[in-house]
């Protein structure tokens, strides 16, 4: 009798087109950017930056995101997947990276954030590039294995608290980040080469062959309506905003609070997140496959609850408590592994596919004006009190229960058991 393929492996070894390009060129980007990711808040700190500071600069950077998602359909759509996102993936990581590893003081880091944000545009067009062509079948393990990609990145961590033991803190940042520019931009060209423009990609770039952006534009009004009207897009909207404050907030303070507050070293960031790696690959090999991909409300109310569990713990950790702490992140990777691939999932399930780029453009506008105030507010907080941005990610957690609650009342297979 024939061995079973785990179905995660299975998945992998069937992905087809532009999806396997995603996936397979994915670590390439993740890696590097989950290599200098942690250690991005100290070093703003370590350059002369304030906690209000970093806080403005991630709400500037929402602000300048809602420009660039709001065109994001338009510019997908016309200049079509593939090619939209070669051009706004350099534009939006090569070119920030480099500005980041040579960064000396605010002015640097807004230069940054304004490059950065042009990665809503590529969000949209990539995201598309992923799943148009994709078996909805197939999509929770796609999203898995994007994950796993980044996951990567912590069986490397040990590296990167060697550099910050063996230079200075900034040395070493400044290190990763040319790292992160090499194998990104080299990411961005593999993908390039090796995919095709999606089926609706090509139908879209000929229905929107010579009509003026503006005209485009104008289109954004239906789209604007169609979520109003469905109940089930207008919840999952908000179940989505709920998450993406709460992950802002917590990337850009939890770094200041680990080495500010509970006053660990600052090489001793890079042990967590190999710890967070090796239980969220648990879970995507063991639990995820075997949960019903058509039930996301299981895994959003464990997720969110496993959410605040683990702020608790960081919350009420004493100084340099390996113990607390770790417990915090193995709560927190363990909500990520069941929210991560089911809420990409979840708008994509949410969104009509004959206007897919402009209804996810403008829901992606709508969070980023939604969510802009939150990284300045949390800034202002943390200078009161290193504490308080906690407290209000966990009031976002629950925020994010009561909406799944809301939205199995209109889709059926949401609450299915």
């Amino acid at each position: 009798m024939a061995k079973k393929i785990h179905p995660m492996v299975d998945a992998l070894v069937n992905l087809r087109g532009n999806t396997r390009a995603c996936v397979l060129t994915e670590p390439l980007w993740g890696i590097p950017y989950n290599l200098y990711m942690p250690y991005i808040s100290v070093y703003m700190l370590a350059l002369g930056l304030n906690d209000a500071q970093i806080g403005l600069l991630a709400s500037i950077g929402l602000f300048l995101q809602i420009f660039m998602s709001l065109i994001s359909g338009v510019v997908t759509d016309k200049l079509g997947r593939r090619m939209t996102t070669l051009v706004f993936d350099v534009l939006s990581w090569s070119v920030p990276t480099l500005i980041w590893a040579f960064a000396q003081n605010f002015y640097f880091f807004l230069a940054a954030s304004l490059f950065n944000a042009v990665y809503r545009i590529t969000y949209n067009s990539w995201n598309l590039l992923l799943v148009e062509d994709a078996p909805p079948d197939k999509l929770v393990p796609v999203w898995s294995w994007i994950t796993i990609a980044g996951l990567l990145s912590g069986f490397f961590a040990p590296l990167a608290g060697f550099l910050v033991s063996a230079f200075s803190m900034v040395t070493a940042v400044r290190i990763l980040y040319i790292n992160a520019f090499v194998f990104m931009t080299l990411k961005f060209i593999v993908l390039y080469v090796y995919s095709t423009e999606t089926g609706q990609g090509k139908t879209r770039m000929a229905e929107t062959a010579g009509v003026p952006f503006r005209k485009m534009f104008k289109g954004y009004g239906a789209s604007f309506r169609t979520i109003l009207r469905n109940p089930y897009t207008l919840n999952a909207f908000f179940v989505y905003l709920a998450f993406l404050i709460y992950d802002t907030i917590k990337t850009i303070f939890w770094s200041i609070m680990v080495v500010k507050q509970l006053g660990f070293p600052d090489s001793s960031i890079a042990v967590f997140p190999f710890f967070r790696s090796a239980l969220m690959l648990g879970f995507y090999f063991f639990v995820t496959p075997k949960l019903n991909h058509l039930n996301f409300k299981k895994p959003f109310l464990l997720g969110f609850s496993l959410l605040i569990v683990s702020n608790v713990f960081l919350v009420l950790s004493p100084a340099r408590s390996y113990l607390f702490v770790t417990v915090s992140v193995l709560l927190d990777a363990a909500a990520y592994a069941m929210i991560g691939p089911f809420k990409e999932t979840l708008i994509y399930d949410a969104v009509e596919p004959e206007d897919r780029a402009g209804i996810m453009a403008i829901m992606n506008v709508a969070m980023l004006v939604i969510a802009t105030p939150f990284g300045w507010i949390a800034g202002i907080l943390s200078e009161r009190s290193r504490l308080l941005p906690f407290g209000l990610i966990t009031v976002f957690a629950v925020i994010g229960i009561l909406f799944v609650f809301r939205i199995t009342r209109y889709k059926k297979s949401f609450g299915a058991s």
